[in-house]
């Protein structure tokens, strides 16, 4: 193996592979497990609930993240969540022929989404301790690419495997294979892990409990003290809305039924254009996003962003009237509507690093601001199957569009460019180590 000056193998050696293990559990959680349970034939009610349920450790990760600071190194933690959370995997391979495996299966995505969470606490923290800033610039880039790599391995390959797989045995079967594999795949990182990553430990600023419950009370205190801090919360909940629905069910339409009004795609098709067609026109909506907003500035782009993001939504409109059976009509049209998706995106990105997180405790800030905006998928998820239900496909996809009304209604009020006027005392210091810094997670 290859070393640094200072005694460690090299970041190219570790870095990719961490940001794959961060990547995959997530989007194993949250969409293999809703693709699953449709195949099992769990009504779309109970998968929206409890798959957006399950996404609860990604928004509440920052009530547990300052005591991962204060134990062991952060490579002992990495390690750790990496063997759990594929060993929660595996097992919940073995329970799915079980009679009672719904409540086994949902308490492992549950102890397997913790897991991913915590990891991504622990992850950025070794990343940013173990590299200097010249070389966090450089493998910046390995970051979100291996993220996306995991994106296109789960959510295309994986699921067209399990499509191979479905056609040849039985469902179940098959999805033992899908989970167990992924749980190996993690087990396996967790034992190279343990070789190769740096250990990423560094003097903490909070020695003692005490000291870290009163750091963190400042933290929480300083940011619900920021200036229009609910007017801009309110807002990044709505932002999300209609998405925070179509995300739970979008999937289930294209994968029911045309006698249940569904596009009736096969799991390989659904793989196919959500894995990577979908994947690889997000990635380019949210590249060209964000060239559009440093353009224009985010106070001008800010209400063609949240058009740009809800109206291909459109997409699922045409396609629950039309039931087209051309496939690639469909994977048009889910091209263009995750495209959109993707550009939008990086508005509220944008909002949360520009107006929210500016002050003394940056990053814990713009990590509490994610975590309250992953809200505004979970609960429009969760009420989602229930919604559709009542309206059918057709009219929930045109409620989609309806909800992200009161998002573009508040774009003309919401106070954007305050950041630089903000007092003097909430200036980031140079280094501050009490703040925690977490990923950003794509919901799709």
């Amino acid at each position: 193996m290859t070393f640094t000056k200072d005694g460690h193998i090299v970041p190219a050696r570790w870095v990719p592979t961490l940001y794959f293990a961060e990547g995959l559990p997530f989007y194993a959680v949250g969409l293999m497990a809703l693709i699953f349970y449709q195949r099992v034939g769990v009504s779309n009610e109970v998968i929206a609930l409890t798959t957006s349920l399950l996404g609860l450790p990604w928004s509440l990760k920052p009530l547990w993240s300052p005591f991962l600071e204060m134990y062991k190194s952060r490579k002992f933690f990495v390690v750790c969540f990496e063997f759990l959370g594929g060993l929660s995997l595996a097992l919940l391979a073995l329970c799915l022929p079980l009679p009672g495996y719904f409540r086994y299966s949902i308490a492992l995505f549950s102890v397997a989404g913790f897991c991913s969470s915590s990891h991504d606490i622990v992850a950025d923290g070794l990343y940013i301790a173990s590299l200097s800033s010249k070389q966090q610039a450089a493998f910046a880039g390995w970051q979100g690419g291996f993220y996306n790599v995991a994106r296109f391995f789960a959510q295309g390959g994986l699921i067209i495997l399990a499509g191979f797989l479905e056609a040849r045995m039985p469902v179940v079967r098959a999805w033992m294979i899908i989970f167990g594999g992924v749980g190996l795949i993690l087990v396996l990182l967790a034992f190279y892990h343990v070789r190769v990553l740096p250990p990423g430990s560094e003097v903490r600023s909070a020695q003692s409990l005490r000291q870290v419950a009163s750091t963190y009370w400042d933290v929480v205190v300083r940011f619900f003290r920021k200036p229009n801090i609910y007017l801009l919360l309110v807002f990044i909940f709505l932002y999300r809305a209609g998405e925070g629905q179509l995300v739970k069910i979008g999937p289930l339409f294209l994968k029911s039924a045309r006698l249940d009004h569904g596009l009736g795609l096969t799991t390989a098709q659904f793989g196919t254009i959500y894995g990577t067609l979908g994947t690889a026109a997000f990635i380019a909506g949210t590249v060209l996003g964000g060239y559009f907003t440093s353009w224009l500035g985010l106070k001008r782009a800010i209400i063609p962003l949240i058009v740009i993001m809800n109206l291909p939504n459109a997409a699922y409109v045409y396609l629950s009237a039309a039931m087209p059976g051309n496939y690639a009509a469909i994977s048009a049209a889910l091209g263009i509507e995750m495209f959109g998706y993707g550009f939008g995106f990086v508005g509220v990105i944008l909002l949360m690093m520009q107006e929210i997180a500016p002050g003394k405790y940056q990053a814990a800030h713009y990590a509490f601001a994610n975590s309250l905006m992953n809200l505004g998928l979970i609960i429009p998820g969760a009420a989602s199957g229930y919604i559709a239900k009542w309206l059918g496909y057709q009219k929930f996809f045109v409620w989609v569009l309806i909800s992200a009304i009161p998002a573009l209604v508040m774009a003309r009020f919401i106070p954007i460019g305050q950041a630089e006027r903000r007092n003097n005392d909430e200036a980031p210091p140079v280094a501050d180590q009490s703040e925690t810094r977490i990923h950003t997670n794509a919901s799709r």
